[in-house]
């Protein structure tokens, strides 16, 4: 099985935030965690906002609507930063 299946399968089943990192649990057991200055709009965040996220397809995509920001659990996997997916 390629890499790129299973991280196109690996879905979220909570998230949660500090001030120095995004940690996000996978239904499978992982527990990925990420440095929060890679998501500039969620560093900025206070944690009420961080908190207040959802769910999208079944796990596959972590959404903040209030701070406009998505990610994909794929991309976090990937090590993808907000500043490579805006091209910065």
């Amino acid at each position: 099985m390629s890499s790129s299946v299973v991280e196109t399968a690996a879905r979220a089943s909570h998230v949660a935030a500090t001030d120095d990192e995004l940690v996000v649990q996978l239904v499978d057991g992982r527990k990925l965690s990420v440095p929060l200055v890679w998501f500039p709009r969620l560093l900025e965040a206070s944690p009420e906002q961080r908190n207040s996220f959802r769910l999208i397809g079944d796990g596959e995509y972590i959404n903040w609507p209030e701070l406009d920001e998505d990610l994909s659990v794929a991309g976090l996997l990937r090590g993808t930063s907000a500043a490579h997916k805006r091209g910065a």
